[in-house]
């Protein structure tokens, strides 16, 4: 089972997240003890460009950081 993190939200506006294993709809507030009610929160993802998931992704980021390299011998340089 996986271990899911949630937002939920007070009456009094307090945001309060929690790890759940099973689906819920509220909890406590973890300020106030108020019954909180779960929100609908934005989605967040970030790909890993290191694990090959992604066909070229590894070139980029090779190609980026030698970029980055030069770039910070030069100032070393000046």
């Amino acid at each position: 089972m996986t271990r899911r993190i949630y937002e939920f939200l007070c009456p009094d506006q307090h945001v309060t997240e929690r790890f759940i294993d099973e689906e819920v709809r509220e909890t406590e507030c973890s300020t106030c003890g108020k019954t909180a009610t779960k929100m609908v929160s934005a989605v967040q993802c970030t790909l890993d460009p290191i694990s090959g998931h992604f066909p070229g992704s590894t070139m980029k980021w090779a190609k980026n950081r030698e970029d980055q390299i030069r770039r910070e011998k030069r100032e070393d340089n000046s």
